[in-house]
């Protein structure tokens, strides 16, 4: 369905990028799913993996809305993560109904073997737009969701 010039020029523009925005991160979304999946992981475990990698340890409220999922969603990628060894939880002492979510150490030797091999992946996957056009196009895309919060 062509949405061009049917609902008014400033709507076609708006709805144009919209179709346009979607399926680029749909693409690239799946595109770095399939990635993440040869690492034995699922989007949402890697995901939590990376944040506490990156930013340590956390409440898990707070790793919920690094997260933008909800509550019960972070606490099944969390439940499965303890299960496999990569992650712990301690209770926290001013708040007995918080808990500390960390990286265990075979969680840490995990993150640093691959997150640097993701990181490339999304590089090459990004290099179809040149450094300035990827710096241009992240601005705008901040720009864009800070402005409609």
């Amino acid at each position: 369905m062509k949405t061009t010039k049917q609902y008014g020029r400033k709507a076609d523009i708006a709805l144009s990028m919209w179709v346009k925005l979607a399926r680029a991160a749909g693409t690239f979304g799946h595109k770095t799913d399939e990635n993440i999946r040869t690492f034995g992981l699922t989007t949402p475990q890697f995901s939590v993996l990376e944040t506490l990698g990156h930013l340590g340890t956390m409440l898990t409220g707070e790793l919920t809305r690094k997260q933008l999922v909800s509550g019960g969603n972070t606490t099944v990628v969390v439940n499965n993560l303890v299960k496999r060894g990569l992650v712990e939880r301690d209770v926290c002492t001013t708040d007995r109904r918080a808990m500390y979510v960390r990286l265990t150490p075979r969680g840490k030797k995990l993150f640093r073997q691959i997150f640097p091999k993701h990181a490339s992946f999304v590089a090459t996957t990004a290099a179809v737009l040149s450094e300035g056009e990827q710096k241009k196009l992240g601005e705008l895309l901040k720009k864009l969701g800070t402005g409609i919060r």
